[in-house]
């Protein structure tokens, strides 16, 4: 059955277009539709065809738009809405300027409420339709995030972040019993309701101890189908610091690897400078990293060779990391990594730019089989791409001879203005006239 029919141009993808030519992996209509019917993709084909089929389903057309699946955003830090966009630091210092100082506030439940409420509406606006993101250590920020995604039907990765160490910035100190007993009664508070997955959080090395990564690898191994999620080498003076604190260390990831966070559902962002040992491992026990790629350039952490790793076997997705990434836009976000791929000699397709920020973000999620992908059975989280939001792209646009060249200037300089629709589940939540 098929109560709804989206109309509008339709783009498939059966694979991934970094291990097979991109025309073998995704089927394009100029004249599509995708059928929904209880929150689920029913049917992706012909226009025509649908509606003859199913003559009594609801139908919105959005004319020449690209129905494409949700943004995926596979690493972001809800808390730092409000300081996205701070000028003039690096990782270690732009932490201690601005991330910490606002992080504090979030004890106050209100505050957390608000900011994400902000901090979805904007996802939304972008067409972001789910996201793994960070909070702070304090419950009350997992407790706003989580209440304000259940409320918008959204399917939303988070966790509690746990930093027990005190050299950084006492004030969001805790304890390895403190972060396990609110993280474990957050996890039974939240995870598995609704569309929601929690996320165990250790920020990483330089914030935790010994003992509380030790702590956080049994809590993830206690509790089968939760995410973990860290940071990996985004800095070179990180690594070093790193390299201080744990002096026995191999190199970053045996940081993790020794303690049980690694493997299938550990999400490492940035991931940059990375030495072969870790390259291996990462390969064999399937951990997942996320580009982060304004962040990276905005930071001014380095290239990730996106292209090698997946080479190699590691699964890649892709993010904004609000707030030390500057944009809320996955679009952004692929245009950076774009830009990121020329600098170090691989030049990304579209359909790669897009596979990473949809179905290649939510496999590194481990919500592969439920989001990300335009096919029946999938969750019907869709948007609708405008691919002529601004006079500029429009008029590149109509210079297009493939969907490839018609698709990237709005990759290159689009924005929200670009996204002409989003449903959640099947429910519309915006939509641009």
């Amino acid at each position: 059955m098929i109560s709804h029919i989206l109309l509008g141009q339709t783009l498939q993808f059966t694979g991934s277009p970094f291990a097979e030519p991109v025309e073998a992996v995704t089927r394009h209509l100029r004249h599509g539709a995708v059928g929904i019917h209880d929150g689920r993709i029913v049917e992706v084909g012909d226009a025509s065809q649908m509606r003859a089929a199913h003559p009594k389903a609801e139908v919105t057309d959005m004319g020449t738009a690209l129905l494409l699946p949700g943004f995926v955003d596979a690493h972001a830090h809800f808390p730092q809405t409000r300081i996205i966009a701070s000028w003039g630091k690096q990782l270690l210092d732009w932490l201690q300027t601005y991330t910490f100082p606002e992080e504090a506030r979030f004890h106050d439940p209100a505050y957390a409420r608000e900011v994400a409420r902000a901090y979805l509406d904007a996802c939304l606006a972008h067409g972001i339709t789910s996201a793994a993101s960070f909070c702070t250590i304090h419950p009350e920020s997992v407790d706003a995030l989580f209440t304000e995604a259940e409320a918008r039907g959204m399917r939303i990765a988070a966790g509690r972040v746990m930093m027990d160490r005190n050299d950084l910035y006492p004030a969001l100190q805790d304890s390895v019993q403190s972060a396990h007993d609110e993280s474990a009664a957050l996890i039974a508070k939240w995870h598995g309701r609704g569309r929601l997955t929690y996320a165990v959080t250790p920020r990483f090395s330089l914030t935790s101890t010994r003992e509380q990564l030790e702590m956080a690898g049994a809590l993830w191994a206690a509790h089968p189908g939760t995410l973990m999620q860290t940071h990996l080498s985004e800095q070179v003076p990180e690594i070093a610091r790193m390299h201080e604190l744990f002096p026995e260390a191999q190199d970053y990831l045996s940081t993790y690897e020794t303690r049980g966070l690694i493997g299938p559902g550990a999400m490492m962002g940035h991931a940059i400078h990375l030495e072969p040992r870790e390259i291996a491992v990462m390969r064999d026990t399937g951990t997942g990293v996320v580009h982060c790629p304004t962040s990276n350039m905005f930071i001014g952490s380095g290239l990730c060779d996106v292209a090698g790793l997946i080479a190699e076997g590691i699964p890649v997705g892709l993010a904004t990391d609000v707030g030390g990434g500057s944009s809320f836009s996955m679009l952004h976000s692929m245009a950076a990594a774009y830009e990121v791929g020329q600098l170090r000699g691989t030049a990304l397709h579209p359909a790669q730019l897009l596979w990473l920020a949809t179905a290649g973000s939510a496999g590194v999620m481990r919500m592969g089989d439920k989001i990300g992908t335009l096919a029946p059975g999938y969750e019907a989280d869709i948007i609708a791409l405008n691919l002529s939001s601004t006079p500029i792209i429009a008029g590149r646009a109509a210079r297009a001879d493939d969907i490839w060249e018609a698709l990237f200037p709005t990759i290159m300089m689009g924005d929200d203005r670009a996204v002409a629709g989003v449903w959640v589940g099947g429910k519309s939540v915006s939509r641009r006239v």
